[in-house]
């Protein structure tokens, strides 16, 4: 690999992909790699550069993503890494979740790996609650988990962030009403669960920032936790994880853009033993730890580098 790394992301001009190359360029330690507009859907000029470069990221619809990785894999000895932001490869056995924090041992794999998928913003928030509290047996495999999450609207896409910054946007509105939502599958695998969460989504009329909720009835856990129980857990999971912080149950009112422009996120515990009712809470910007912050965080641990750069900064777990 050369001193410098190349990278080229592949669909720069989405919002993703923007995100990451506003991050990438404030860095010294690696080269990033770009085609003219006019290129940029040019199969021969992307098959090109992506045999001149070390890692490609991937910034793409689904379909356009699995397009790409075929491009990529068919270079041979010249087949860079590849980081997918899409959610084409999320649950594919043959791609490492790109998620450091998720067990130990997860960034040494992103590390080793030439294939990683980037997580979703929204299974972020809830895979970093239920794992750690599945994992220590408080909270059963087959437990009903039912997630309430809002986000900015910047998270839905071309057509949305067009309603919202044009014509002003309904005030609030929730979807996935079908119980199809595209995050649940990773969310499921990634947090341990064997029976379906429900998950129903939310998006609010703010650009970016985002709360993940998850609500919890004590008495239905092992041993019938308590907060202090459930908080200790997910503190001791995270004891030196750089970006991610598990912060005490206040203030009693959370807003979601709290986080705005960084690629930190906040667990917290809201808990009543009086009545044994708990809510697990995550705050993350959509835009950082839920997409271009963990992206960035991903290329750190897979070409070996210090990816930290000013507040947007993202360092290996």
């Amino acid at each position: 690999m050369p001193e410098r790394p190349r990278i080229f992301i592949d669909g720069e001009a989405g919002t993703t992909g923007l995100g990451i190359r506003e991050r990438l360029l404030a860095l010294s330690t690696i080269e990033l790699r770009s085609l003219p507009a006019e290129k940029r859907k040019d199969l021969e000029a992307r098959r090109a550069i992506m045999s001149e470069v070390d890692l490609v990221v991937l910034c793409l619809p689904d379909e356009a993503a699995i397009e790409a990785a075929a491009i990529a894999e068919n270079l041979g000895p010249s087949a860079p890494k590849l980081l997918d932001a899409s959610t084409a490869h999320r649950v594919h056995p043959d791609w490492v979740y790109g998620f450091p924090e998720l067990a130990l041992g997860q960034a040494e794999k992103i590390a080793a790996a030439q294939r990683v998928a980037n997580p979703g913003c929204y299974p972020t928030g809830a895979i970093a609650l239920i794992r750690p509290i599945l994992d220590a047996g408080v909270l059963p495999p087959d437990y009903p988990v039912s997630i309430n999450a809002v986000s900015g609207y910047s998270g839905g896409g071309k057509a949305m962030i067009e309603a919202h910054e044009r014509s002003g946007g309904p005030a609030f509105e929730i979807y996935g009403l079908n119980f199809q939502h595209k995050h649940v599958p990773e969310t499921q695998l990634y947090s341990g669960l064997t029976r379906r969460p429900i998950f129903i989504p939310s998006v609010g009329h703010f650009r970016q920032g985002m709360l993940v909720c998850i609500p919890l009835h004590l008495d239905t856990l092992s041993g019938g936790a308590s907060g202090r129980d459930l908080y200790h857990v997910l503190a001791a999971r995270y004891v030196g994880c750089p970006l991610i912080q598990v912060a005490p149950p206040e203030p009693l009112r959370l807003e979601p853009e709290g986080l705005n422009d960084t690629d930190r996120m906040e667990l917290r515990v809201y808990a009543s033993e009086v009545h044994r009712q708990a809510l697990l809470v995550a705050r993350l910007d959509n835009l950082g730890k839920g997409a271009s912050g963990a992206a960035v965080q991903n290329i750190g641990l897979m070409l070996g580098l210090d990816m930290q750069a000013g507040e947007k900064a993202s360092a290996n777990a």
